[in-house]
């Protein structure tokens, strides 16, 4: 198969993926571009419309961009990009207020004044949320109906590999609901594809979640970091050693606490915010305690009004047959966020030209080593709007797109998705050490492997070749950090070395892996100069 020309006078671009990051792409970008969104499931099936949490902004009279500047680096460990970290709050709080002003429809208290949460790591109330605890479903239906007629949303539409020549991206290779293959061009792909909660047996991510952006966007050149720092959410609601979804974090910031068989609040010596510590100090002490053979519940008592301000958490254990009366939810951690993923500059440029990544599937330098509670959906509003500015100033270039093959045979490896998120659930979740990591290793690496053609792979084969590819590399970067720092816990090298290993990195380039010294700060990686 083949790609065609590009004749048109106006700039293409695709956009892989739906979430809250695609969407502010979407709202952003100009009508002198065409936009092809391109989402593998529905629309709605993205992370984004999971989020019960809110979005962070220094809304407040006692608050400002410093102290929410400041909380987040001190929740990521120190390991971020401070021109980003700085930059993406300043931004994020004028597109938020972009959002208020143009009705977008945040909870309000009595007065009709914005009603502020406190979520864990913050050290004020600076948490907007929507609809109780559906604020990422809210801000996807409220952007998406903002969309203009140059905006074309494509379901069932799975993107499976990227268009390359001498460097450059130039399109996207897809199949149908039918499994039929087909390419399409355009000027510029913007990868949004989210994370990868799917390689690990509890997570809190939607089904689709299986780092297809990720991979793509490494077998076509670019380069991937921070892999090893993987955030464990501390509360998913569990029966039987089952999870059945989230409890915000917002719940504790309305005073839930965490608490064992016998009331025993786990949390009271652990650190100084208690039960709203950073969530990696939260996820292993739960892990800590379950390991110790304790059962761990979130006490809710305090909370009035349960089922009106978490409607959602609230008709979620209606149907786990949970009596909220009894006022205790057995609550386990899960997967819930990859800090790392495709290295991108601050307009979410990749090394590969005229790729982007927006989302949880870049790496900006905001994060660091552990996500500060609702900093996502604030980063994805500000990383599609970059975006989307920056593709708007790129040169139309009249060129006629190259004729390539495209890879016709894939070699799946024989691993079932079952085994490979025991492996990774076992061996590099909430606590990791060098024997388990090389063992998880061995097994990866030691597969044998299919050969399918492209016309023939299916969308679950092509998720599992993505998920078996990732999980290698997180594994490899896990091996080579040999410190523990915010979502890497290692109990063979359990303290934080800031002398050797402050600002740097491991990056993953084309088969290679390499520690390097993050000097992304001020550096401007125009690829189009």
């Amino acid at each position: 198969m083949t790609g065609g020309s590009s004749v048109s006078s106006f700039k293409k671009v695709i956009v892989v993926g739906s979430g809250i990051a695609a969407l502010s792409f979407a709202r952003t970008i100009s009508d002198n571009c065409q936009v092809i969104m391109m989402t593998k499931n529905q629309y709605s099936s993205s992370n984004s419309m999971l989020a019960q949490g809110g979005i962070a902004s220094a809304f407040s009279a006692h608050d400002s961009v410093e102290k929410h500047m400041q909380d987040t680096l001190v929740a990521g460990c120190d390991h971020q990009d401070l021109k980003t970290v700085l930059d993406v709050l300043r931004r994020g709080k004028e597109l938020v207020k972009q959002l208020v002003e143009e009705g977008c429809p945040f909870d309000n208290d009595e007065d009709g004044i914005l009603q502020l949460g406190k979520e864990g790591a913050h050290s004020t109330e600076r948490i907007l949320h929507a609809g109780g605890d559906q604020t990422g479903k809210t801000l996807v239906q409220f952007l998406k109906k903002q969309l203009g007629s140059h905006i074309h949303l494509y379901e069932n539409h799975h993107v499976i590999d990227l268009l390359v020549n001498e460097g450059k991206c130039f399109g996207v290779v897809w199949k149908d609901e039918k499994g039929h293959t087909h390419t399409m061009t355009a000027d510029a792909v913007v990868l949004s594809t989210g994370g990868c909660g799917s390689l690990y047996e509890t997570n809190t991510n939607a089904p689709s979640a299986t780092g297809d952006g990720i991979m793509m966007a490494y077998r076509a050149g670019a380069q991937l970091v921070d892999l090893e720092f993987v955030q464990f959410h501390p509360t998913l609601l569990t029966i039987d050693g089952k999870a059945v979804g989230l409890i915000s974090e917002a719940v504790r910031g309305e005073g839930a606490y965490l608490e064992d068989e016998t009331g025993r609040r786990i949390m009271a010596r652990i650190h100084p915010q208690v039960d709203l510590a950073p969530r990696d100090v939260v996820a292993r002490a739960i892990y800590n305690e379950q390991e110790a053979g304790h059962q761990i519940y979130l006490n809710i008592k305090g909370i009035p009004h349960f089922s009106t301000r978490f409607p959602t958490i609230y008709a979620l254990c209606q149907q786990a047959g949970i009596d909220i009366r009894s006022g205790r939810l057995p609550v386990s951690p899960g997967m819930h966020f990859l800090m790392g993923g495709i290295m991108v500059n601050e307009h979410g440029e990749t090394a590969v030209q005229s790729l982007f990544a927006i989302g949880e599937a870049a790496c900006t330098g905001l994060h660091g080593a552990n996500r500060l509670a609702s900093n996502s959906l604030l980063e994805g509003l500000v990383s599609g709007n970059k975006a989307a500015r920056r593709i708007e100033q790129m040169p139309k270039r009249h060129v006629k797109v190259p004729s390539v093959e495209i890879q016709e045979v894939w070699q799946v490896p024989d691993i079932s998705k079952t085994k490979l998120r025991h492996l990774m659930t076992k061996y590099a979740a909430i606590v990791r050490h060098q024997k388990g990591l090389q063992a998880l290793l061995a097994e990866l690496e030691h597969v044998s492997f299919q050969p399918i053609n492209v016309k023939d792979i299916t969308n679950e084969q092509v998720e599992l070749l993505n998920c078996w590819s990732l999980a290698i590399c997180m594994a490899k970067s896990a091996l080579l950090r040999t410190e523990s720092r915010g979502g890497h816990y290692r109990t063979d090298y359990p303290k934080r070395e800031d002398a050797f290993w402050r600002g740097k990195q491991i990056i993953h380039e084309k088969d290679q892996v390499q520690i390097m010294k993050n000097e992304r700060i001020g550096v401007n990686w125009n690829v189009y100069s």
